[in-house]
């Protein structure tokens, strides 16, 4: 999930867990202000470019949820026999000892069939299958990042004929080298370059890199983010991702915001 601080406009990556902790309520750890995080929240960011990203529309009335997991209710009780010591049914009416009042005669319980049995049980698997995928797919970052779920994630994707995403640990991404240079060729344009490696044990997909630059009092005076396919002419190169231990040169051309922007900071997302 993602959402956007409101003061500084830096976005943010976090879990349903984070969201649920003060109720939608985050602190920005760039400009340290609170805010609310809801109305921004979304699990992906816009393909294009983008300076805030989209507020959900308010509504007076709280949204109707439709897709609901229905679970099957109990049998209906059967009824006790009104006399605990009425003595065992006979098979015919008539061979009821006489005397004995038609009220107390105990009467045959109907069975149940192997079909409705069998019915409830088709019924009950399905819906577990049903809540097992929506959990599976629901946690299906963390699951394909954890190393002890991973291997059963490759065999299920085997069955399903998909292919599981890179993991990806940002704090394992170190930014070698950094440059800025006007543009040899495009008059009022800069070239960024870097150089990225990545020390993780596993290959990792290329990130989102964020390039901002400020002036000499730290304000920000132009931010954008690069996808890979911004920075990448190959895809397969792309596809096949950061391998463990190895490192990347990354160039990105931008406008030359003018000579107040004397620094620029590179982050990962």
């Amino acid at each position: 999930m993602y959402a956007q601080c409101p003061e500084c406009l830096t976005v943010f990556s976090f879990d349903a867990e984070t969201v649920a902790q003060a109720h939608g309520t985050v602190a920005c750890g760039k400009c340290g202000a609170t805010f609310d995080c809801l109305p921004t929240l979304t699990e992906q960011l816009p393909e294009e470019t983008y300076e805030t990203l989209p507020v959900h529309p308010s509504s007076p009335a709280p949204p109707v949820l439709m897709m609901s997991v229905v679970r099957a209710g109990p049998e209906d009780a059967v009824q006790a026999p009104l006399f605990a010591h009425a003595p065992p049914a006979a098979e015919d009416e008539d061979d009821a000892p006489a005397g004995m009042p038609s009220f107390a005669r105990l009467q045959r319980l109907p069975q149940r069939t192997t079909h409705r049995v069998g019915r409830w049980v088709a019924v009950c698997g399905a819906l577990a299958l049903v809540l097992a995928a929506q959990l599976v797919w629901a946690e299906r970052r963390p699951l394909t990042a954890n190393p002890n779920t991973r291997p059963w994630m490759q065999t299920l994707c085997g069955w399903l004929g998909c292919t599981l995403p890179p993991v990806a640990d940002l704090s394992k991404l170190e930014l070698i080298s950094r440059d800025v240079r006007p543009h040899p060729s495009v008059p009022g344009a800069l070239i960024i370059s870097a150089t990225v490696r990545n020390d993780a044990s596993f290959t990792q997909p290329y990130p989102v890199v964020a390039i901002t630059l400020s002036d000499l009092d730290g304000n920000r005076i132009a931010m954008r983010r690069f996808r890979p396919s911004d920075y990448l002419d190959d895809p397969a190169a792309q596809s096949a991702g950061l391998a463990a231990g190895a490192s990347a040169s990354l160039v990105f051309e931008v406008k030359d915001p003018g000579k107040k922007a004397v620094a620029f900071e590179f982050s990962f997302q």
